[in-house]
């Protein structure tokens, strides 16, 4: 035993010291900083679309979504009780890994010029985004993989998502800003999948007792993780909007998606367990699915009674998961999801891309105004109908799906 432990280190170790010099070297060829202070002076070779100001650096919202994924993320892969601080350590390992190689990654589709990378603030953001998704991911198979088998997953997952990223964003012109599809759906059904050919039924049966251990240390997790998300998602939400008006949108239909959220799964929880005092941790998932819902729709025409509804009804479809929904996932499909990530951000980021694809039918001039060429341009522009941009949003699903369970299978 104290061999494989040994050997356990020694592996992890040398994966470290490999990938950071991969890293180093790789920026040492290709990344610059990017010589433009603003997207008016940005070169028309570039993807300028993808990138904010780069005074982004000197704003909140920058430190708001670093601080998203460090914190709340981090702070939700420590549901094991048991192993709560190094959960936490190993996913910080695994978000320092990650954002480096994001920024390759994503700057190879996006910031490239003439052989270089440039990268400014909006290079950062992008990357905390898909590291996000590699977090969702680990969640699904935490106790069951371990840190070295982690920073692997990363390495792969990083690639796939920026490729998905690409092709719908870049390529079909979908409206994605808050990431339903690209962080949240991707990221669990990349997790689930992976979880599925991870499956050792001996093993996942001798664990399954322990996965479900709670207890004090759990609890203080959660509170701490589901206040920063309560105060940093809508930043995290709204920062790929580029203009302040869609902005303001996106932010106030998340919080009223997730007040609503929050008091559906009170509603429910008592009902569907024994417990009647609420749990911090059934809080954490009411918090996250009420604001993964709103990824697509966020910065639509929602108004604020409908981001209510939907907070309501995603609120009341999370907990059902747990109780019904994940037992099948395990007994029938051999899926293992430790964290519930398909409860709380796989179907809420299905939902959340089909209520983004009906709003998508509102996209009017006379309903839109002059946020229309900001949320929809092509429409705006003449250069799609409202319909043909709805089965765009629409068909970004199921490719999503494909990519995400094809990569984890992969991955796996």
């Amino acid at each position: 035993m104290p061999e494989h432990t040994a050997a356990s280190r020694l592996r992890l170790s040398g994966l470290c010291f490999v990938l950071q010099i991969l890293n180093i070297l790789l920026f040492a060829v290709f990344v610059r900083y990017s010589p433009e202070g603003s997207p008016g002076q940005c070169p028309p070779q570039l993807n300028c679309s993808r990138r904010n100001q780069d005074s982004g650096f000197q704003q909140p919202r920058f430190q708001d979504v670093h601080i998203q994924v460090l914190l709340s993320f981090g702070l939700l892969v420590a549901f094991l009780s048991r192993y709560g601080p190094g959960n936490v350590a190993i996913s910080i390992l695994v978000i320092a890994f990650a954002i480096q190689w994001a920024v390759l990654i994503q700057g190879f589709f996006y910031f490239f010029l003439n052989g270089k990378i440039y990268v400014g603030a909006q290079s950062m953001v992008s990357a905390d985004f898909c590291t996000a998704a590699v977090l969702i991911s680990i969640g699904a198979v935490l106790g069951r993989a371990n840190p070295a088998q982690m920073l692997l997953l990363a390495l792969l997952e990083v690639t796939l998502c920026t490729l998905n990223e690409y092709i719908l964003l870049s390529l079909m012109g979908v409206s994605d800003s808050g990431r339903s599809l690209t962080v949240h759906t991707f990221g669990a059904y990349f997790g689930l999948m992976v979880s599925r050919v991870l499956y050792q039924p001996h093993k996942d049966k001798r664990k399954r007792e322990e996965w479900r251990d709670t207890g004090y240390q759990t609890d203080v997790f959660a509170v701490v993780g589901t206040i920063y998300l309560w105060i940093f998602w809508p930043s995290f939400t709204s920062t790929s909007t580029v203009h302040g008006n869609t902005k303001n949108w996106a932010v106030l239909n998340t919080y009223f998606s997730l007040v609503a959220s929050t008091v559906a799964t009170l509603i429910l929880s008592p009902v569907l367990y024994e417990e009647s005092t609420p749990r911090m941790v059934q809080i954490q998932d009411a918090t996250l699915a009420g604001m993964a819902v709103m990824g697509m729709a966020g910065e639509m025409l929602v108004t604020p009674f409908g981001a209510l509804i939907a907070g309501f009804l995603v609120g009341l479809i999370s907990p059902l998961g747990f109780r019904f929904f994940t037992p099948v996932l395990y007994s029938r499909l051999k899926i293992q999801d430790t964290c519930g990530v398909h409860n709380v951000h796989g179907l809420p980021g299905i939902l959340g891309a089909l209520l983004g694809t009906l709003l998508t039918l509102l996209a009017t001039a006379d309903t839109y105004g002059d946020r229309l060429e900001l949320v929809f341009p092509l429409v705006a522009q003449g250069s799609r109908t409202v319909t043909d941009q709805a089965l765009i949003q629409l068909g970004a699903l199921p490719l999503t799906l494909l990519l995400a369970m094809l990569g984890g299978r992969i991955t796996g």
